[in-house]
């Protein structure tokens, strides 16, 4: 999860707002005002060609009017301000922004879903950090969309997301979910965000086609309830209640598994995992190394990082010695790097 708020980009150094002046070349496409501290944009132009306008971590707390005629824009972000509800209403009539393809809303002071309707290609909506305790609105974006964000609110529940069939990533983190409902039509989704919510039982609604998926920091005590992902390759489970590895079996695409934190006492069930790279134990109560080798003999080639800090058996004699001898092309294990 991305830091709420960030450094502005190397090299870049913030302007008092007096001292900003932006080219006035009618020609320009792209304008960026990252970090400027800008309290309005009364001193800049705004050329008419821009595709992409980005306003990242200024001051502002209302949207430009003449933002609404750059009928050639593809990109603005307003990620990072000081907006509200009643700010960002005027751009459900920006008839001039239809084809608008990414809109960031990121880090502001939201309290709900702005309606986005008049943007008919809306390709990306990032609403995540603000104060929004519903989805409700969701259900006026655009069917186009691929990547939808609204991580780190006080959303209670999955909803108003079933005609976005085209959806590719949906990031719901750090909310305030239980349930994980309303997904069976996102047939093409491909990664799936949901740590940080308070969600006891896996319900992935069918889909299949899921390759990224992220459970962690939830109340889950059971791993069952992936078993028809087969695509998945990254899957996120640490800080739960995981007592046994179980219902991993067909996950024969997994690359990355990360069930640390959990409650774990031994290592089964994960034979068939034969693409395995990267392995995150740490922080169970797994008392021996005993049976590593046989549950971890066909992805031996292929595992490369492999975290087992604080369990028991990371104070064995020759830990570190054993694991390089079960695995041969070991690069990592806890923070030491091989070379």
């Amino acid at each position: 999860m991305a830091d709420q708020t960030e450094a502005p980009p190397p090299g870049q150094n913030p302007v008092d707002h007096d001292d900003q002046t932006a080219d006035d070349d009618p020609s320009s496409t792209v304008l960026d005002l990252t970090s400027f501290q800008l309290h309005d944009l009364d001193s800049v132009e705004l050329p008419p060609s821009l595709t992409e306008l980005d306003l990242t971590a200024n001051r502002l707390t209302g949207l430009d009017p003449r933002i609404a005629t750059l009928s050639n824009l593809k990109k603005l972000s307003l990620r990072q301000n000081l907006i509200e509800d009643a700010a960002v209403e005027p751009i459900s009539g920006w008839d001039a922004l239809s084809g608008l393809e990414e809109l960031v809303l990121r880090d502001n002071k939201l309290g709900k879903i702005p309606d986005v309707s008049i943007f008919t290609k809306l390709l990306v909506f990032d609403v995540s950090f603000n104060e929004i305790t519903s989805s409700h609105g969701l259900s006026k974006v655009t069917s186009t969309l691929k990547e939808l964000y609204v991580s780190k609110n006080e959303v209670t529940k999955i909803e108003e997301i079933e005609h976005l069939h085209e959806l590719l990533i949906l990031e719901l983190g750090s909310n305030r979910l239980r349930v994980m409902e309303n997904l069976q039509t996102l047939t093409k989704l491909q990664e799936l965000w949901l740590g940080r919510n308070r969600i006891k039982v896996v319900n992935l609604c069918g889909l299949k086609c899921i390759k990224k998926l992220s459970l962690q920091s939830n109340r889950l005590t059971s791993m069952t309830g992936f078993e028809e992902c087969v695509a998945l390759e990254e899957l996120y489970l640490s800080h739960n209640g995981i007592s046994k590895m179980e219902g991993l079996s067909t996950l024969v695409n997994l690359r990355v598994l990360d069930v640390s934190n959990n409650k774990l006492t031994s290592v089964e069930g994960i034979e068939s995992l034969t693409m395995l790279e990267d392995l995150w134990l740490n922080d169970n109560n797994i008392e021996s190394l005993e049976g590593f080798a046989e549950v971890l003999a066909g992805s031996r080639e292929k595992l490369t990082t492999i975290y087992l800090e604080k369990n028991p058996c990371a104070k064995s004699p020759n830990y570190a010695t054993t694991l390089r001898q079960i695995f041969p092309n070991i690069e990592q294990i806890d923070s030491h790097m091989f070379a």
